[in-house]
């Protein structure tokens, strides 16, 4: 009988419950933080590794924690440099079938068995994202927080794309189909900030922070 509850429905509302009341529990006292996403696959020769360390150091010595999926690749590059500052270094990692290990350089670490549960973690507790080169996962955080900066689920919440040559395409496919086809509205293309400097991506967050202080989870809609 018991066996059978454990793989039942209602035994997994008590999983669930369990992985939200840690994420909140471990991440209350947090303060300001940047979420930073990107490719896996990227290691310490790449460019995009080694920007994503001096992006994250930059934010954490300017007090911004940073959380990262706690993988390899982009995520320990900020996680790394996360390490050289202030703020926290955070990986909230997921439970995959190729067993993804957290990386070396975390403060907190969290592992989570829902995608939903680890996303709404990276919502409720990152004032906006960084996001660096990467595949489908990227992609997904990517679309999952446009989505909700358009609905107004979540309010100012900038969304800064590293490398203007990698995006190039799917930015301006958003405006000669997307816009163009009505898909969405013009407005909605200045979600986004595309960049190349690291100094401009601290200066975004930087004013962004000033002109919402108080809270991680301020933008949050009700």
């Amino acid at each position: 009988m018991i066996e059978d509850l454990r793989h039942s429905e209602t035994w997994r509302v008590f999983r669930i419950q369990s992985e939200l009341v840690e994420g909140f529990e471990m991440l209350y006292d947090l303060g300001p933080a940047v979420g930073v996403f990107g490719g896996a696959r990227f290691q310490e020769d790449s460019p995009y590794y080694q920007q994503a360390m001096n992006v994250s150091a930059m934010l954490s010595q300017a007090g911004f924690s940073i959380i990262t999926g706690g993988g390899p690749g982009i995520m320990e590059a900020a996680n790394k440099g996360a390490k050289k500052g202030r703020g926290k270094s955070v990986g909230l990692n997921i439970a995959l079938p190729f067993e993804q290990a957290p990386n070396p350089h975390l403060d907190i670490s969290l592992t989570f068995r829902y995608f939903f549960v680890r996303k709404l973690m990276f919502v409720k507790y990152a004032m906006g994202f960084v996001i660096f080169p990467g595949g489908f996962g990227t992609m997904d955080e990517l679309f999952e927080a446009l989505t909700l900066v358009q609905t107004k689920k979540v309010t100012s919440f900038p969304l800064v794309l590293v490398d203007s040559a990698y995006w190039k395409g799917l930015v301006e496919w958003m405006k000669d189909t997307l816009v163009e086809k009505g898909a969405i509205d013009r407005d909605d293309i200045n979600f986004i900030y595309v960049v190349d400097d690291s100094a401009d991506i601290s200066r975004i967050f930087l004013q962004f922070s000033a002109l919402h202080p108080g809270g991680s989870d301020r933008h949050l809609a009700d």
